[in-house]
């Protein structure tokens, strides 16, 4: 096994580290797309509901907040929200009386026409004058990048807390 690369010197500047470039990368991506959303009048947390849905109508609200990585509480409050707007609905579990599956409602899918737009409009301006060589590189290292964390073999914590 390879030994992992040594950390840049502390004199070396954190805006040219890597996880310091990625993390403020993303935060100006969501940044820039928020402002466009608000146009809309959808919040962060409701487009990402949105955008998560599409990929997966008919999920659990549980499930959900998993993959949003947020409290079902907190999911709950935006579904309610939503549902008001006629963009999601909750239908009852065939065979669970307990449990809500969420799907887009009619009203929906104009947003996220809207929001899909938005979308390749901040990664245009992000991207700027990147030739498509450079953006598909770029994309090949992320995903190289996001496979290496997936599969790292992380101890799960519940492991940690019990040894």
């Amino acid at each position: 096994m390879e030994k992992p690369p040594s950390p840049p010197p502390p004199s070396a500047a954190p805006e040219q580290s890597f996880g310091f470039l990625v993390s403020d990368v993303a935060r100006l991506l969501r940044r820039n797309f928020d402002k466009r959303a608000q146009k809309i009048g959808l919040s962060r947390a409701q487009w990402q509901v949105l955008a998560w849905l599409k990929r997966n109508e008919g999920i659990s609200q549980t499930k959900l907040a998993d993959l949003l990585e947020m409290s079902p509480m907190t999911l709950v409050r935006l579904i309610d929200r939503l549902e008001m707007r006629g963009l999601v609905e909750r239908r009852a579990h065939p065979s669970d009386r307990r449990v809500y599956r969420l799907y887009l409602a009619g009203n929906a899918q104009p947003s996220l026409d809207r929001l899909w737009a938005m979308g390749a409009e901040t990664r245009a301006e992000a991207l700027g004058d990147l030739s498509r060589e450079a953006e598909r590189a770029l994309v090949e290292v992320l995903i190289k990048i996001r496979e290496n964390l997936i599969t790292a073999d992380l101890p799960d914590e519940a492991a940690e807390k019990s040894a």
